[in-house]
């Protein structure tokens, strides 16, 4: 038992501590991929946990609840307008899986919706609320990706409107290309020779189709949604593990509805709400679980060194941020291209973490500026002091003197005259490195 105990000790002390202070340079490939699965899964667990991600998929049901007639109204009223609303109308209530007794009172909601925005006193309130009520749908999914992904910045209004709309433009098209793809399989191949000797194909491929396409629609989301750049081969691990999960879940929910059915006895024809609710929170935490773990794929190393960064001494961060400082500045200087935060940590073997806590202290403090690009969605970063003028000296006072000072209100000549003699003392230290360009070091 006391081995057993050892074992398991020593396994968590390695997976929490240890695994951590081993970069990638000094791994084999095939141990590089081990290391990195394993990182994900308790970075995904740890932002389950940190991130209280079963509370934004509340809120997210919440939002689906609030959004989904007038969202289905408004895909509809676009189908209208390409003469496919009969398909979409079938298309859309195959969505409400296991619900079958909800969609006849969704449909008919939705009617209702529509009449109320094609004409009368209430045209203009209808259709106001009916932009409101997408536009708030998809700004709280944006919200709670960004979260996941702590970005702070969310798109501009106008991008925001453009974005969301396009992508309702283009779902009546993936519904009528899925819906062709499908006639053309059961009419032209089916009649054909070739029936016979693909028919096993066929058949594998029918059943394997919706997890294709929950792979296709899940990695778009975790690609587009976030308000920052997400690598595509983070994005498909991410939408292939929550596209196979959302797609077991609608299995067992289907198959285990005969478990459910003792909610009838307790709600009647109300049972169905109850058990909306369900599927759509379990649903929307799929959903953020996915983004969660292509968060952390992308960031592993913002996370390498953890625990020796947080007890990182004063002195060995000051030497980090004079070298990224002396990095950046000699970048300027020969005139090429300003480096991002992920090129200084690459090309130095810098922990991505203290990287970035040091790039925007600097930023904080204007001895950098940053350079955004909203097409690759990064940023750079460049000395917002000439370079001429930028000492070691200047450097540190400004990190120095960041922030509020003299604040105490009350008054005391010890502590007064003690200041005094703590500025005389950190003058006098700082003579010979006062005068030194950072670019002449």
């Amino acid at each position: 038992m006391s081995k057993l105990n050892a074992f398991i000790n020593r396994m968590l002390n390695f997976i929490l501590y240890d695994i951590w202070r081993i970069t990638e340079h000094e791994l084999s490939k095939r141990r590089r991929i081990t290391y990195r699965f394993i990182k994900t899964l308790v970075l995904g667990t740890r932002g389950f946990i940190d991130q209280d991600l079963n509370v934004r998929a509340s809120a997210l049901t919440y939002s689906i609840l609030f959004a989904m007639i007038p969202t289905i109204a408004m895909i509809i009223a676009i189908a209208k307008g390409f003469g496919i609303e009969k398909l979409i109308r079938s298309s859309l209530q195959g969505t409400f899986i296991g619900q079958e007794d909800l969609i006849p009172q969704v449909m008919q909601f939705v009617e209702r919706y529509l009449e109320t925005t094609q004409g009368g006193l209430f045209i203009g309130i209808g259709l106001a609320v009916l932009f409101y009520s997408v536009m708030n749908f998809f700004m709280q999914v944006e919200k709670a990706f960004n979260g996941i992904w702590q970005v702070k910045k969310s798109r501009s209004l106008i991008r925001q409107f453009s974005t969301y709309f396009s992508s309702l433009l283009v779902i009546p098209v993936l519904i009528v290309l899925s819906s062709g793809l499908s006639i053309f399989i059961n009419t032209t191949i089916a009649q054909s020779f070739l029936y016979d000797v693909l028919s096993p194909l066929l058949r594998f491929g029918v059943k394997f189709t919706p997890y294709i396409l929950n792979w296709i629609v899940f990695t778009i989301m975790y690609l587009v949604i976030p308000n920052t750049k997400v690598r595509f081969s983070n994005a498909m691990i991410a939408g292939i593990i929550a596209g196979t999960a959302f797609q077991l879940f609608q299995f067992l929910y289907i198959h285990g509805q005969v478990y459910l059915s003792r909610y009838n006895v307790v709600y009647g024809s109300f049972a169905a709400i109850p058990l909306l609710l369900l599927w759509l929170q379990i649903s929307c935490l799929i959903v953020l679980l996915g983004a969660e773990i292509s968060y952390a794929s992308q960031n592993i190393h913002n996370f390498d060194f953890e625990t020796d960064i947080n007890g990182m001494s004063n002195r060995y961060k000051n030497f980090l941020t004079l070298f990224i400082a002396y990095i950046v500045v000699k970048q300027f200087e020969a005139q090429k291209p300003p480096l991002s935060a992920n090129e200084i940590s690459d090309n130095n073997r810098l922990p991505s973490r203290i990287v970035n806590q040091i790039l925007a202290k600097l930023v904080e403090v204007s001895v950098f500026i940053e350079v955004y690009n909203e097409s690759s969605k990064s940023k750079t970063y460049q000395p917002a002091i000439d370079i001429n003028q930028l000492s070691i000296g200047l450097l540190f006072n400004k990190l120095d003197t960041f922030g509020a000072e003299l604040f105490l209100s009350n008054k005391n000549e010890l502590l007064d005259s003690f200041w005094q003699k703590s500025l005389l003392i950190k003058q006098q230290s700082e003579e010979n490195t006062v005068q030194i360009l950072i670019k002449d070091i």
